[in-house]
C-alpha cells in the first residue's frame, strides 16, 4: 500500500490539500485506479497462455532465460501523523493490465525524448507491472541490478545493528552503512554503473555533472577509475570541503552561479559546447540500477525477516532502485521513503498523482533537497513504494545523535533521514519486536553545522523542553521557579529586568517525556501565579528569540518576519541593502549562520498602515522565503 504520512498544519506543509477535501479523496481514487493486482495480472497472463518476459540477448543472439514479471498489488492511503490523526481512506482499484502484443522498445521512447542513451540491451518488460506511456516497454530492473557494475569502486557496506536505539524503541534497527563508502555516500554506485555503459567514443568526449555534493564525488571517482575526463559544475556557494575533494579525485571543478539552478544551466551549456556526456544524479535507469545493488546486499546480509526498509528520498534514485529489487523478490518487505517537511517533493507528487515542482525547498538536509523528483524514479516509486513519512529538522538532528551513539560516526542530515523515519514510524504505529533497516546514506557533513545539530538534537528527541515563563518580579520568585523544575537539569536560563511587575524568563531543561511533564509543570507554575508557554516547536523562538531576551520595547507599527537566504560571501550585506527603503525602518535584526547553505534572519520592520500595500509588493519582489511572525506569542511576550 502506498501510504503517505503528512503532518497537516506543519509550517512546511506545501500540499494545500485538506485531509478531508474532495481533492484529497480524488487523489487517492486517481492513484488507486492505476493499481494492478497480482492475481488479476497473473490470471490474465495465464488466460492468453503467455508469460511476460524480458528479451536480453547473449553473445549468440539468443534469449538465455525467460524472466517472469510478477505484479505487485498497490493501493493509496494517505494518513495523518500522531499530531493530528487526519486520515484519507485507502481505496483499491484494478486497472487494465493487458500488454500490447508487440510493445515498442523503451529505449526508443526515452531516446526520442532526449533523456537517456542506452548502449546496452537491458530492455524488455519491467520488473514492475506498469506499461509506459503509449505502450512502451520498460527496463527490466531486476536484470539490470543483478548485472550492475559497481564493485570496482564501491564496497559492500556492513548491515550493523543499532543496539542502543533498538533497545530504546523495542524494535531491531539495522543500519546499512553507506556512509562508509570511499566517497562517504552511496552515490558512486549509480554514477559508476552509468559510466560503465559509455562507448569508447563517449568516453573520449568526457563526462559532465552538476552537483553540490555527493553525486559530484561519485562521478569524479568513477571517472578516475575509468580514465575519463570529468567536469563538475558546482554553485559558487559550495563549501570548500566539497569542491576540494572533487578536485582531489581528478575532476575539473567549475564554480558557477549563486545556486543550483544557475550551475545546472551552465552544466547544460558546457555539455552542448564540448559534447560532454551528462551523468544524471538519479533519473537514469543505469543510475537507478546501480543504487539498487544496495537492496541486493541488504537482503543477502540478513537472513531473518525484515519488516521494512526506510530510505531517504531526494530525487528518488535510491528508493526506486532498492524497491525495484526488493519488491520483485521479497514483496512482503515494506519500502518506506523519508523526506523532510520542507523538501517533500516525492510525497506531494505521490499525493497529486504527478510530479510536483516545489516553489522552494529547505536546505538543511541538502543531500535530499530537490524541487522535483525524476520522471522515471517517480513512476517506480508510485508503483512500488508502500509509504512516505515526513520528519522535522529537529528529528533529523536527533537521528544524527542516535547514529553517533551507536556507531561513533557522524552522518550528514540526509544520511540520518531514514533513521529519523524509523523512529517516527515506530512512535506513530506503536509496534514492538519488528526489524527495520535504515540507510545511513552519507556522511559528508560540514563541521560548522555540528553546533546546530547539537543544539536541536534533544528537542527532536523530545528530551528537552524549551519554555517561556512570566513570573512576579518579587524576591524569591526565581527560586520558586527553579524548585518546580528541579530535579530536571536546566540547560538554558535567560532573563533581563525590563518590567517592575513581571519578569520574563526563557529557559530549557531536560525531560524524559516532554508532553506529560510539561503538563505537570504548567499546573504547578499556575498555582504559583506564573504563566508559561511551550516553545519547543516554535521555530522563531528556537532560532532567534532565545538570543534576544531582555529587548522588549513597544515600537509603533512594527511587524516581525523570518527570512532565509543562501549563505555566500556578501550575502548578508546584499540582504541588508535590499531591506533599505525610505518608507519603513528596520527596528529589530538578528542574523545567524548555521554553518550550511542557508542563513536565517529575524527582522522587525516599522510599516506605517498607509504603506502596507506597497510593503506587500516589496516582500514579493524581495524573492526571499519569509514567514510573518507578528502574531507569534513568543514575540508578543519577549520582544514587544
Amino acid at each position: 500500500m502506498v501510504q503517505m504520512t503528512i503532518a497537516r498544519g506543519d509550517p512546511y506543509d506545501h500540499s494545500g490539500l485538506s485531509p478531508q477535501s474532495s481533492a484529497g479523496t480524488q487523489t487517492a481514487q486517481y492513484l488507486a485506479a492505476e493499481t494492478v493486482s497480482t492475481q488479476t495480472r497473473l490470471a490474465a497472463q495465464q488466460s492468453v497462455g503467455t508469460a511476460t518476459r524480458s528479451t536480453v540477448t547473449n553473445e549468440t543472439g539468443t534469449d538465455p532465460e525467460p524472466c517472469l514479471a510478477p505484479s505487485v498489488s498497490l493501493g493509496l492511503g494517505v494518513t495523518g501523523n500522531a499530531e493530528n490523526n487526519a486520515v484519507i481512506p485507502t481505496t483499491n482499484g484494478v486497472a487494465n493490465s493487458q500488454q500490447p502484443t508487440t510493445p515498442p522498445d523503451f529505449k526508443e521512447y526515452l531516446e526520442s525524448a532526449g533523456r537517456f542513451n542506452f548502449p546496452n540491451p537491458h530492455y524488455g518488460i519491467a520488473s514492475t507491472t506498469t506499461t509506459a506511456a503509449a505502450g512502451y516497454q520498460l527496463p527490466d530492473y531486476l536484470r539490470m541490478i543483478l548485472t550492475a557494475q559497481v564493485y570496482d569502486v564501491a564496497t559492500e557496506t556492513p548491515l550493523q545493528t543499532a543496539h542502543n536505539l533498538s533497545a530504546r524503541i523495542e524494535n531491531t534497527v539495522l543500519l546499512k552503512r553507506e556512509d562508509l563508502q570511499p566517497v562517504f555516500s552511496f552515490k558512486l554506485r549509480g554514477a559508476y554503473n552509468r559510466m560503465c555503459q559509455l562507448s569508447e567514443d563517449e568516453k573520449a568526449k568526457g563526462v559532465i555533472a552538476c552537483s553540490a555534493g555527493n553525486h559530484a564525488q561519485g562521478v569524479a571517482l568513477a571517472a578516475q577509475k575509468l580514465g575519463v575526463k570529468a567536469v563538475i559544475v558546482m554553485p559558487t556557494v559550495t563549501p570548500p570541503i566539497k569542491w576540494k575533494n572533487v578536485k582531489r579525485l581528478g575532476a575539473q571543478v567549475v564554480l558557477y552561479g549563486n545556486d543550483f539552478d544557475d550551475a545546472k544551466a551552465r552544466c547544460a551549456q558546457l555539455a552542448q559546447e564540448h559534447g560532454y556526456i551528462n551523468i544524471a544524479p538519479y533519473d537514469d535507469p543505469y543510475v537507478i540500477a546501480g543504487q539498487g545493488t544496495v537492496g541486493v546486499e541488504i537482503m543477502r546480509q540478513y537472513s531473518q525477516t525484515i519488516d521494512a526498509i526506510f530510505i531517504c528520498v531526494g530525487g528518488g534514485g535510491l528508493a526506486a532502485g532498492i524497491a525495484s529489487y526488493v519488491k520483485r523478490i521479497y514483496p512482503h518487505v515494506k519500502i518506506i521513503g523519508v523526506e523532510t517537511y520542507d523538501a517533500a517533493a516525492m510525497t506531494h507528487s505521490l499525493q497529486a498523482g504527478k510530479r510536483i515542482l516545489l516553489p522552494t525547498v529547505g536546505l538543511f538536509a541538502d543531500g535530499a533537497a530537490v524541487k522535483v523528483v525524476g520522471e522515471e524514479t517517480f513512476r517506480i516509486c508510485k508503483e512500488l513504494m508502500d509509504e512516505t513519512i515526513l520528519v522535522s529538522t529537529d528529528e533529523v538532528c536527533a537521528a544524527i545523535k542516535d547514529a553517533f551513539e551507536d556507531t561513533r560516526s557522524v552522518v550528514e542530515p540526509a544520511g540520518a533521514l531514514a533513521l529519523a523515519g524509523v523512529k517516527k514510524w515506530v512512535q506513530h504505529n506503536g509496534c514492538k519486536g519488528r526489524t527495520f533497516v535504515a540507510l545511513t546514506s552519507g556522511a559528508n557533513m560540514n563541521f560548522d553545522r555540528l553546533r546546530f545539530v547539537a543544539e536541536r538534537a534533544d528537542l527532536g528527541e523530545n528530551k528537552e523542553a524549551l519554555i517561556t515563563v512570566i513570573i512576579p518580579e518579587n524576591p524569591g520568585s526565581f527560586e520558586e521557579l527553579y524548585q518546580i523544575i528541579y530535579p530536571r537539569a536546566v540547560s538554558e536560563f535567560s532573563y533581563r529586568y525590563g518590567d517592575p511587575k513581571e519578569a520574563h524568563i526563557f529557559m530549557s531543561f531536560t525531560v524524559d517525556d516532554r508532553e506529560t511533564e510539561l503538563k505537570e509543570i504548567f499546573v504547578a507554575l499556575e498555582a504559583k501565579g506564573m504563566r508559561a508557554l511551550d516553545a519547543s516547536r516554535n521555530e522563531m523562538a528556537k532560532d532567534h528569540a532565545r538570543h534576544l531576551v531582555g529587548g522588549r520595547e513597544s515600537v509603533p507599527n512594527e511587524r516581525l518576519f523570518r527570512f532565509a537566504f543562501p549563505e555566500r560571501p556578501g550575502a548578508l550585506r546584499h540582504f541588508l541593502s535590499t531591506l533599505r527603503h525610505p518608507l519603513w525602518n528596520v527596528s529589530l535584526f538578528h542574523y545567524r549562520n548555521y554553518g550550511g547553505d542557508v542563513s536565517r534572519v529575524l527582522a522587525g520592520i516599522q510599516v506605517p498602515p498607509e504603506t502596507a500595500t506597497v510593503f506587500e509588493q516589496f516582500l514579493t519582489e524581495l524573492k526571499y522565503p519569509y514567514v510573518e511572525e507578528t502574531g507569534n506569542a513568543v514575540y508578543q511576550q519577549f520582544l514587544r
